[in-house]
């Protein structure tokens, strides 16, 4: 009978990767019948490997001594890896002698651990060092570049893109030849907000995969659940609901996923047989949002917890639990939980010493502010939560969601204002990062919006000019379209200065590796006139003058003559009433003019009738006693008291006026 290292080594000759467990098994024998063969422990290692038994390969190991440990660098590596240890698969890959370390094996295993670590720009690095090396083909062009595509799209998801070429930011037709370069290419476009090109994307990666002839039905499948999770939630996120819907239900039937027991009419609870765990959040937060706020919060939030806390290799990429807990929040807000969702946001806002933008931070100053106002909108919002801002000066979401009211309320003035005093206390600070929360293109796009609202064109100009001059100092800056804005802004200055700093910011742009025709055509045009032999190297890359005119008819343009340009109308201060066009005023009616009953056409009118009745001349009362009465009377006037006093000798009687006695002095004693 042969020995069981003689069986072993003509077994691993003639292997295949079918044997993985006849191989475990006479390894085993051969290490129990020779403990110390090396050969045997490595061979074990690997086969455990094979049949991802990770725990029990660094068991295997760990139980080899360090002889074989300092063998199985890659392999316990790898084992790590795998299993969720991140930082100690970095630290054994860092371990490894420079010559395994630099085989391409082993460069790929690094690329991995960099990219689920979360480390996108050393992921990116190693998959371009790889992708450059031409030299000789080793058959994994096409992994590299389907792992290529994904990093990118983690770099745009975490907000540095800008450190990807622009000709990786944007798909190709090679993208378009198998179903993984597709989905990936579209996952870059979702993350750039492209979302049209990325359904296009994901509808051409469902096709390749389910016309694929090298895939099981089992493993369509699992490849075919991804794609259609994230082309639910591109449909949704374009405002194609039913669609969004109908593709939703596909994916709980049983052709998709295997569902033991399915309780009648629930489709969220078909979700949990989803067998990958991070596909299955996706798809449950999908199906939370379809149902959107009209449902019942409470049973929305038993749905969401479904997912439960992802841990090890199954754990969500930062942006996504990022989104996911602003999920949760808002489900808090719509069941009216403010004093719970408040608490937890003010504690994890502080727990950020100094101000930030980052989007796992900033966002719940927004969530903060909307428990505290108890979701109320305008004044009554804005009173409520200004005083949260003396007390948290550092929280940008906060800042952002007082300066939306003010906008919505059409009163920029005072956001203005709020900004400035946020900007003036971040530059009086002294550490880099406040001075980079200062010029981060959020804060300076939302100042350059509300300055041109309120036409304060040399205020914009000062804030992209000062923009520009922090960025460029720095040796990366998080966004070229801020330099780019900027430079464009200077250049139309009359200012040298600002020219001056036009030719700088666009120096900067034109030294990066991707290829900006703009900022090419804004270095030519900043230096043409002062320095030749530093824009030659680039008129090559710009469209020569002569296409540009081609199809210009010049004698029809003089022909036509100069436009006249209609003066600008003044703007006043005081708003209209209504946003839309003035409407023309209705004509106003006019009364008709009413006349007497016994109105002739040319008779005279009585000029005493404006007159009481009694003092009209034709007035005449009935009855003796009523003539006397009537001449006695007075209509209006005042009445005169009169005596009657005989005349001596008895010529008779005259009446006249009773003169009125004036008052009695007392008197005074003397």
């Amino acid at each position: 009978m042969s020995s069981p290292a003689a069986a072993l080594t003509s077994l691993l000759r003639a292997s295949t990767i079918q044997d993985h467990d006849e191989v475990l098994k006479l390894a085993n024998a051969a290490i129990k019948a020779s403990k110390s063969d090396i050969d045997a422990s490595h061979t074990r290692v690997v086969a455990l490997l094979k049949l991802d038994r990770f725990d029990d390969a660094l068991r295997a190991i760990a139980e080899g001594g360090d002889a074989l440990e300092a063998r199985c660098v890659l392999e316990k590596a790898y084992a790590l890896y795998k299993t969720g240890h991140l930082q100690e698969a970095r630290d054994a890959a860092e371990k490894a002698p420079s010559a395994e370390a630099a085989s391409r094996p082993f460069r790929h295993l690094r690329a991995q651990i960099a990219y689920r670590a979360e480390s996108f720009p050393d992921a990116a690095s190693i998959y371009r060092d790889l992708a450059s090396d031409q030299a000789s083909q080793h058959g994994d062009e096409s992994d590299i570049r389907i792992n290529l595509l994904a990093t990118n799209a983690q770099l745009e998801w975490a907000g540095i893109g800008n450190r990807a070429d622009d000709g990786e930011r944007q798909s190709s037709r090679a993208d378009l030849e198998s179903f993984e370069t597709a989905y990936n290419a579209a996952c870059l476009h979702i993350a750039r907000a492209e979302l049209a090109k990325a359904s296009i994307l994901l509808k051409r990666a469902r096709d390749l995969c389910e016309a694929s002839e090298d895939l099981s039905p089992e493993e369509k499948k699992a490849e075919l659940l991804p794609i259609m999770v994230q082309h639910v939630y591109v449909l949704a996120q374009l405002g194609k609901d039913s669609e969004a819907t109908a593709l939703q239900k596909l994916i709980t039937q049983s052709e998709y996923v295997t569902i033991v027991n399915p309780p009648i009419n629930s489709l969220s609870y078909s979700l949990l047989s989803i067998p990958e765990a991070p596909t299955r959040a996706v798809s449950q937060n999908n199906q939370i949002a379809l149902a959107g706020t009209d449902g019942n919060p409470y049973l929305t939030q038993r749905v969401a917890e479904m997912a439960g806390n992802l841990s090890g290799n199954d754990k969500l990429f930062e942006f996504q639990q990022s989104v996911l807990k602003r999920n949760k929040y808002a489900l808090d807000l719509q069941m009216q939980k403010f004093h719970g969702a408040d608490a937890s946001t003010h504690d994890q806002i502080l727990s950020a010493s100094t101000p930030t933008a980052v989007l796992d931070v900033a966002p719940l100053g927004v969530i903060n502010a909307a428990a505290r106002s108890q979701m109320e909108k305008g004044k009554a919002a804005i009173r409520k939560i200004l005083p949260v801002l003396e007390k948290r000066p550092n929280d940008v979401g906060l800042l952002l969601t007082i300066i939306q009211l003010y906008v919505q309320m059409r009163e920029p003035g005072p956001a203005l204002t709020v900004l400035e005093t946020f900007l003036k206390r971040l530059e009086t600070a002294t550490t880099a990062d406040y001075a980079d929360v200062r010029f981060s293109p959020g804060l300076v796009a939302a100042a350059v919006a509300l300055y041109r609202l309120q036409g304060r064109q040399n205020s914009i100009r000062v804030e992209l000019a000062r923009a520009s001059a922090h960025w460029r100092s720095k040796p990366e800056c998080p966004s070229t379209s801020l330099l780019r804005e900027a430079g464009v802004e200077l250049l139309r200055s009359s200012n040298p200065e600002d020219v001056a700093a036009a030719g700088a910011t666009f120096e900067k742009l034109v030294a990066q590796p991707s290829q900006d025709t703009i900022s090419a055509a804004g270095l030519v045009a900043s230096f043409a006139t002062r320095d030749f032999a530093k824009v030659e190297p680039y008129l090559q890359k710009l469209t020569p003058v002569e296409k540009l005119t081609g199809g210009i008819n010049v004698q029809a343009l003089v022909n036509a003559g100069v436009c006249s340009i209609a003066p600008p109308v003044p703007t006043t201060k005081k708003r209209s009433a209504t946003g839309g066009p003035e409407k023309e005023k209705p004509a106003k009616r006019r009364r008709k003019k009413r006349l007497p009953k016994d109105y002739e056409e040319g008779k005279q009118p009585d000029p005493e009738r404006w007159l009481p009745l009694r003092d009209r001349s034709t007035y005449r009362p009935k009855g003796k006693k009523g003539k006397k009465r009537a001449q006695e009377a007075t209509q209006g006037g005042v009445v005169k008291e009169e005596e009657t006093l005989e005349l001596v000798g008895g010529a008779g009687a005259v009446k006249v006026e009773k003169a009125t006695g004036g008052k009695k002095k007392k008197k005074g004693k003397k």
